[in-house]
């Protein structure tokens, strides 16, 4: 196994710091390709109307046996250069770990989500971890969610599968003891209350700031119900978003004769 690790949180984010050192220190080979500044909630975006650029980190920053590399561009990005570019024979993505949770419907907006969908897309392993943790905490416990991720690896290793799977995981902010264990979920529902804040620029004109505060639909089962109860939740994710009962009934009732001219009476 090797390991691309990237995340939205920028290169210098503790978390992928933290993820590298904690592999590099079992052996598991890795390179770091990540963002130059904080990208997050960027989605799945590619840069296309520009060149990139890609520098190597100073010895130090990352453990000595990981080359680690920094991109002006998007989580995305940093994929597709890692695989393409600097390490064709990498066989995992991992992206992570996030500073803040990433769940339910926030893996659509999420940066750390996108890389990992990258390394999915070009064929390859694809994990996402995120830590459920505040910018209000006085501590950030992104050594738990670490070992939540070297127990999930071996599993990976003992369960092996055809299918490409992304495997988004959430792991509560508390520390390794207080860890109720690790749960198969699915993605639950997080809708934001307050979403839009109206407020006036010094000239006097409108403008708007998107933010809200989350309110979650606490199902048995769910991702965002496993993380509220102190457990941490492992999410497959798979890229056929297709709707099948949907396109079945579409052929069932004609749907393919939409547009052919009717029969005159």
């Amino acid at each position: 196994m090797k390991i691309l690790l990237s995340n939205d949180d920028g290169v210098l984010a503790p978390g992928i710091q933290i993820m590298t050192k904690v592999l590099a220190d079992r052996g598991v080979p890795a390179l770091v390709v990540a963002p130059d500044r904080e990208r997050s909630s960027i989605g799945h975006a590619l840069t296309l109307n520009r060149p990139l650029r890609l520098w190597s980190l100073e010895p130090g920053v990352f453990p000595h046996a990981v080359p680690a590399y920094a991109c002006d561009g998007t989580p995305s990005d940093c994929v597709v250069l890692g695989v393409g570019e600097l390490s064709q024979d990498v066989t995992l993505v991992l992206s992570g770990i996030n500073r803040g949770p990433n769940l339910g419907d926030d893996l659509t907006y999420s940066g750390t989500v996108s890389a990992a969908m990258e390394g999915l897309i070009l064929g390859y392993g694809a994990l996402a971890v995120s830590l459920d943790c505040r910018n209000s905490d006085p501590t950030a416990h992104y050594s738990t969610a670490a070992t939540v991720v070297l127990g999930f690896l071996e599993w990976m290793e003992a369960h092996p599968t055809e299918e490409k799977i992304l495997y988004n995981i959430n792991v509560p902010n508390v520390p390794l003891r207080d860890l109720q264990g690790v749960l198969p979920t699915r993605k639950g529902i997080r809708q934001y209350r307050d979403k839009i804040t109206r407020l006036r620029d010094p000239h006097g004109k409108d403008c708007y700031w998107i933010g809200g505060f989350p309110e979650d639909e606490l199902e048995e089962g769910t991702d965002v119900w496993a993380v509220s109860r102190g457990f941490a939740s492992v999410t497959p994710v798979h890229m056929d978003m297709t709707h099948f009962d949907s396109l079945r009934e579409m052929h069932r009732d004609g749907f393919s004769g939409l547009l052919h001219p009717r029969t005159a009476g």
